[in-house]
């Protein structure tokens, strides 16, 4: 049985324009499944297999994918399909992560000031409206160690790294594709830049608005409890605060560029390799991001880098695990291009009105739930797909659409601590700086208590 299903008749698979997804069963997504399980999982039960080992557990989950397809429809076909996915989309999306972490690995914010809850509002709005220029993760690097700094002498420190990841790891990104992951995925597949900006900002401000506003008055009580406890030494003095590495900042201005160009210069010539046409403005887009990204660490002190905790770590493992992501979710894309024809059809009907037009809450919840433990860019991926995947309808007569997959991809990430990949970074992070950071489902009961509840009314609100 299993067979037959994933090895349909030649004759249905040789179709001209990709794989034919209306025959292909649900037991193609089993190694999508399997691998984000793994990343959900291998971190938390199995920490230093996961560790040594996790680029091998991604290929292993990758050639799951790859040997089926050429076994069932070709070798030619499902190179051209693998590739597409390699070279159109992952390609782009990790040179743009490799840039903005590297060159936000350069800037320095030395010095220190002391953590009062209104200096901590201020830190916490800089780090969310920072998080949509130079990504969640480049925010999140340069700011974390500046606000453990600022409040490692009080003794209630622990939920400021919390509403952090919150808001600097998550819901600041949401409005433009530098901002996270999922967006820059949508622009990859033809999402104008400015489109989130123009159509989030309105959900993006009022989900943190309430969490800064939450967070300040949980800070003020505690910050007014610690008034009658004994009093801690400051390890880390106030002392005047610099911006160090400005150089970096034209590198990321750069990068910004580099990406409205390939938007806006459309020289209708493309490359053709193996079967996958590659576009002119991409392919120098990607170079210049590059570029820029090398020319950081000639243009950086290494001291700035050392003194930000800066390594190659994070990085490589998102490079790794990404790339078998991209090739395990060839198969269910084609699944659910084949929409009502498709495996995946009961998932089309739960997010289609009875009389055909989209639920707008229903993705919005679908798609924030499956960030909070999945990664949220390829679910994303997915219910962009399963909403058409036509970028030109999306953004008009279906945006609100869009806008309810972007808004649950992104916001929901901050639901457990393996919904985006900053999440963890600053977590691992803070826990090394001595802050009693509570553990996964700890975690949980804060964005269970704190953003379920503003996540509940901004679905009724904007998409309800």
């Amino acid at each position: 049985m299993i067979a037959a299903t994933l090895f349909p008749a030649q004759a249905l698979a040789a179709e001209e324009h990709g794989l034919p997804g209306a025959v292909m069963s649900l037991w193609w997504g089993l190694p999508f499944a399997g691998l984000l399980l793994s990343i959900a999982t291998g971190p938390l039960l199995f920490h230093h297999v996961w560790e040594h080992h996790y680029g091998k557990i991604a290929a292993l989950w990758a050639a799951l994918v790859i040997v089926p397809l050429a076994f069932a429809f070709g070798i030619p076909q499902a190179t051209e399909a693998v590739l597409h996915a390699l070279l159109t989309e992952y390609m782009s999306f990790i040179i743009l992560l490799f840039a903005l972490y590297t060159i936000s690995g350069g800037i320095l914010l030395a010095g220190n000031i002391h953590g009062t809850p209104l200096v901590n509002a201020c830190l916490l709005l800089v780090g969310a409206l920072l998080a949509s220029v130079i990504g969640t993760t480049g925010a999140s690097m340069i700011l974390i160690r500046p606000i453990l700094r600022a409040n490692d002498n009080r003794p209630f420190n622990a939920h400021v790294v919390i509403f952090f990841i919150f808001l600097v790891s998550n819901i600041g990104g949401s409005l433009t594709p530098l901002g996270d992951p999922p967006l820059f995925v949508g622009f990859l597949r033809g999402v104008d830049f400015f489109w989130t900006t123009a159509n989030l900002y309105r959900e993006t401000l009022f989900v943190g608005g309430v969490v800064l506003a939450v967070f300040l008055g949980i800070d003020i009580i505690l910050h007014r409890r610690e008034a009658g406890a004994p009093k801690i030494k400051d390890p880390t003095p106030d002392t005047k605060v610099r911006l160090r590495g400005l150089a970096n900042i034209p590198l990321l201005a750069g990068v910004i560029g580099a990406i409205l160009l390939s938007a806006a210069w459309k020289p209708g010539v493309s490359f053709s390799v193996f079967g996958v046409s590659l576009e002119l403005q991409n392919l120098v887009r990607d170079a210049i991001i590059l570029a820029l990204a090398l020319l950081s660490l000639p243009l950086s002190y290494k001291s700035h880098r050392e003194a930000n905790g800066f390594n190659w770590g994070p990085i490589a493992e998102v490079a790794k695990l990404f790339a078998g992501i991209f090739i395990c979710i060839v198969p269910v894309i084609a699944i659910l291009r084949a929409g009502h024809d498709g495996a995946l059809a009961p998932l089309v009907a739960l997010v289609t009105s009875p009389s055909g037009t989209p639920n707008d809450l229903a993705y919005f919840w679908l798609t924030g739930a499956l960030s909070s433990f999945l990664d949220n860019a390829p679910t994303y991926l997915v219910f962009f797909e399963l909403a058409g995947g036509d970028p030109r309808h999306l953004m008009t007569e279906f945006a609100s659409t869009l806008a309810a997959i972007s808004a649950g991809a992104v916001f929901m990430g901050a639901n457990t601590y393996i919904g985006n990949a900053p999440n963890f970074m600053v977590y691992a992070i803070a826990r090394h700086r001595g802050v009693k950071m509570p553990g996964f489902f700890g975690y949980m009961a804060w964005s269970g208590l704190v953003l379920i509840p503003i996540f509940l009314v901004a679905g009724i609100l904007f998409f309800g």
